[in-house]
């Protein structure tokens, strides 16, 4: 047999990627790219068809002025059309990334109820707002004037951030507490970040505090500090502290290990994009990769957790949820994307139980929909017989969330809540009946979304304002 030569391998420069000409390649995508969604914002925004009734404004929490920015984005006048979005949207480029626009103003365009599909508003917005970041745009805070007053704002979530947006802008001295070690409450480490990207978030509380916003991180009031001390220190004190209590989950079994809270696993995959250590996560205690995962629940939280236990590489991924599709709370685009990613769902099932320590199922019992109840939602009963086991190895409690009861950990029992424990507040103003406090967004309206409580936030500071002016004109008499 003859004997096969040596193959000499030459090292040829032009063959070999080198570090520029993968730069190179990636700058050549990037304007691809940029250009391919420069057109197909263009595009969108030209179907907009200026109807005389806004409906997309008017279901809008913050009434952004919707058509006018779609016009000037279609015209290719993007500075412009941000310019409009920001002026009533503190954080558009979030809006646009979690707001859920099918329920609000997607949902309500013209075009998509007249069949013709909606203009997509939300990837609009996001990619205007995006494009004013990468032309410096966004300019930083730099209030005209400095003033004295202060104002404290308890909670570094969309509500409180927004306020203190509006406040510093005017010159006024902020504050913010938040028990967290980042900002952004539930922005940074409730929702995944195939959702809303961190940097997203991490960008507009390095803004806040360039502009001269003061963070006072990993501060639990009532421990580290009172609520009374921190009204002395201030003229004005707005509470955001969201809802972070879980709803919880009763029946036999259900302190079994491998049964973790929505918030404790969504918190432990965000920290985890961030680069800490957490060891539940390491341990496989809040990680599902490789396992039977069963989320309970049929709201936006619990569609975050089905979706992320998919990229985390669970075998595979159920959710239970006690009615139909049709009265699913989270978002029906949400669902498509996770039944689109293999997301199995189970609708009228309730859990009525689980099996084994560490969890091996959820014992699972059938609903069928009965009368309404005074809301006008059919009511689930259960089958009688119809029980069966769904085998599990991490089980997710989705259920909700519920207010913390503040005037007990604060030490403020004279701080009014409602029956279902919210702090109560004047709807436009969130002024409480202690003087000079405030409340907005989740911890006075309950669970809702994002955009609300920026609007809260919003409002909220323009009253502290008034305020704040009115104490300033007596105090010059």
């Amino acid at each position: 047999m003859a004997k096969q030569p040596m193959l000499k391998f030459v090292k040829v420069e032009r063959d070999m990627p080198t570090k520029r000409a993968a730069e190179e390649r990636r700058e050549d995508f990037h304007e691809i790219y940029a250009e391919y969604a420069d057109a197909k914002a263009k595009e969108q925004a030209s179907r907009c068809s200026q109807c005389g009734v806004p409906y997309c404004q008017s279901h809008c929490p913050l009434h952004n002025n919707i058509p006018d920015w779609l016009r000037l984005t279609a015209e290719g006048r993007l500075q412009e059309a941000y310019e409009v979005s920001q002026a009533t949207n503190t954080f558009p480029e979030i809006c646009g990334r979690i707001c859920p626009q099918d329920r609000l103003c997607e949902g309500n365009c013209v075009i998509e109820q007249s069949g013709h599909g909606t203009v997509t508003i939300g990837s609009v917005e996001k990619y205007i707002t995006d494009t004013a970041w990468e032309e410096g745009w966004v300019l930083p805070i730099k209030p005209a004037r400095e003033r004295k007053e202060s104002v404290a704002i308890i909670g570094a979530g969309p509500g409180g951030l927004a306020a203190a947006d509006v406040l510093r802008r005017q010159g006024v001295q902020v504050t913010v507490y938040d028990r967290y070690d980042r900002a952004g409450g539930l922005l940074t480490y409730g929702i995944p970040g195939f959702k809303l990207e961190k940097p997203v978030v991490m960008r507009r509380n390095e803004q806040l505090e360039k502009g001269g916003v003061r963070f006072v991180l990993n501060c639990n009031i009532g421990e580290d500090m009172s609520f009374e001390e921190i009204r002395a220190q201030h003229d004005a004190v707005i509470i955001a502290t969201g809802v972070y209590k879980s709803r919880d989950l009763g029946g036999p079994g259900s302190g079994a290990d491998g049964i973790v809270k929505a918030l404790d696993y969504l918190t432990a995959s965000n920290r985890k994009s961030f680069g800490d250590e957490v060891a539940e996560f390491d341990s496989g205690k809040l990680n599902a990769e490789g396992k039977k995962v069963v989320v309970i629940g049929g709201g936006d939280t619990a569609m975050d957790c089905v979706r992320t236990a998919i990229r985390q590489g669970a075998e595979s991924v159920k959710c239970l949820y006690r009615r139909d599709r049709a009265n699913m709370p989270g978002s029906q685009r949400e669902v498509q994307n996770a039944e689109e990613e293999g997301v199995q769902f189970e609708w009228l099932t309730a859990p009525k139980g689980f099996t084994g320590d560490p969890v091996t199922g959820v014992i699972v019992e059938r609903m069928r929909l009965g009368l309404p109840d005074a809301t006008g939602r059919q009511m689930p009963e259960v089958i009688e017989g119809s029980d069966y086991v769904e085998p599990a190895d991490l089980v997710i409690k989705a259920l909700g969330f519920e207010p913390e009861e503040l005037p007990t950990l604060w030490g403020v029992p004279e701080l009014e809540v409602t029956r279902w424990g919210t702090i109560k507040a004047e709807f436009t103003t969130g002024a409480t009946a202690l003087p000079g406090v405030y409340a907005v967004g989740d911890i006075v309206r309950g669970a809702s979304l994002v955009v609300w409580a920026i609007r809260d936030g919003r409002d909220c500071a323009e009253a502290v304002l008034r305020q704040l002016n009115g104490a300033s004109a007596v105090a010059a008499e």
